[in-house]
């Protein structure tokens, strides 16, 4: 069983749905059985209201959910800048949990017609989405950005598994960092689904005034379409993730000029759009 960090109990529950829980289950290696406790991931129903109308359920891990609130809305385009959710609440259910936002008339007005009111499986970037026009948003090219030193890099992805809290435990849920230029790894968010903890980092962020051209965004999944364009909807720059990218993903990417990285491993990397952004210090020949 994955050992678990004794100051860290507390952060992996929020009011009344824990992020895991545990139980004992049977381990076969090979003819050799045991029965030992672990730690398993909870996903639980969390319902998006807005301005009293539910909007979509997403199937998520109860932790940082009104980030998670405010990233959506602002990767979703809901709303245009974090200062229109006016209002954000919490609530627990006995099935689940809502997060009532409350936000601008007109922006209200806009969301009534975009037709989402049907559950978000855990994995799912898309759910909702009733129109192509919906589904495939390109988001404004991004700016100019910072440069990143290839070998920050990969340590930044070491410091990041090191601050997964929640995936040590139970090692069921992705993450996704911001790699600050003056701070190194400064937030993370974890939770079953990719899309929801890049919702949940966004929120952070932009809750504590994040300038997104300075820094530089990590993830512990694939990077599918979805997080480039969750990504370059806020304005981030650079996308390093640890698995690949799709072909969706890369020409989104090159449109609106995001540098994308992927397999992100030790030293290790491709890079397979813009990559005037990362930085390579190589030994001169003999």
């Amino acid at each position: 069983m994955a050992k678990k960090p004794e100051a860290d109990m507390e952060a992996v529950a929020e009011l009344g749905w824990a992020s895991y829980r545990t139980a004992t289950f049977d381990y076969w290696r090979g003819s050799a059985h045991i029965r030992k406790e672990d730690c398993v991931a909870e996903e639980v129903p969390v319902v998006l209201v807005y301005n009293t109308v539910p909007h979509v359920v997403m199937l998520t891990t109860p932790l940082n959910l009104e980030d998670f609130g405010l990233g959506f809305s602002l990767t979703e385009e809901i709303i245009r800048h974090p200062a229109e959710l006016q209002a954000v609440r919490v609530v627990q259910r006995s099935k689940g949990v809502e997060v009532r936002m409350t936000i601008p008339e007109h922006r209200f007005l806009n969301l009534h017609g975009k037709g989402r009111n049907m559950t978000g499986r855990t994995g799912c970037g898309l759910c909702g989405a009733s129109t192509l026009e919906q589904a495939i948003r390109r988001p404004r090219p991004v700016g100019a950005g910072l440069p990143l030193n290839a070998a920050l890099l990969g340590a930044a992805m070491a410091q990041m598994h090191q601050k997964q809290t929640l995936n040590q435990l139970t090692g069921a849920v992705h993450a996704a960092a911001w790699l600050d230029s003056a701070r190194g790894v400064t937030t993370v968010r974890e939770d079953v689904g990719r899309h929801n903890a890049l919702d949940k980092l966004i929120g952070s962020l932009a809750r504590s005034g994040c300038n997104f051209e300075g820094g530089w965004l990590l993830v512990t999944s694939r990077a599918s379409y979805e997080m480039v364009q969750k990504a370059a909807s806020v304005g981030i720059t650079l996308l390093a993730a640890i698995s690949a990218p799709t072909g969706l993903a890369i020409q989104l990417a090159e449109e609106c000029g995001l540098t994308l990285i992927g397999f992100t491993r030790n030293e290790n990397h491709v890079i397979y759009t813009h990559p005037q952004r990362l930085q390579h210090y190589q030994e001169p020949s003999a």
